[in-house]
């Protein structure tokens, strides 16, 4: 089992920025994938950010590329997602996600591939 515990949401302005992190416990041995998903109000989840391979691969939704950045500790068993020039449509409850073996889909960002959960912490952006 692993657990997923992530901090660092909050409230801020267009324009702002908030560093969420994501601390990693229990068997975290011979995890292969992280990733970071949403999910706002009266919406799907959506995959945000994904890394593959001991941090040698990266992948983004269009709507965040070039403003979010994700990257690992593995020493610290924490992963991050670096949230700049945010915007009001990026307000959600932000889950991050960890996935073992070989991915079942394709797509890096797709939900599917994941095999543990944390509960989320919101972010909200005024405008």
């Amino acid at each position: 089992q692993v657990q997923l515990a992530e901090s660092g949401g909050g409230s801020v302005q267009a324009g702002g920025s908030l560093r969420l992190s994501c601390e990693a416990s229990g068997y975290t041995y011979g995890t292969r994938y992280m990733g970071w998903f949403r999910q706002a109000p009266g919406k799907e989840r959506e995959g945000v950010a994904a890394i593959y391979g001991a941090g040698s691969t990266t992948y983004y939704a269009d709507s965040v590329a070039g403003r979010f950045s994700i990257s690992q500790d593995n020493a610290k068993n924490t992963l991050y997602l670096q949230m700049n020039s945010l915007k009001p449509e990026d307000t959600a409850i932000y889950y991050c996600a960890a996935g073992f073996g070989v991915r079942r889909y394709a797509f890096a960002l797709e939900s599917g591939n994941f095999d543990y959960w944390g509960q989320g912490t919101q972010v909200t952006v005024s405008s």
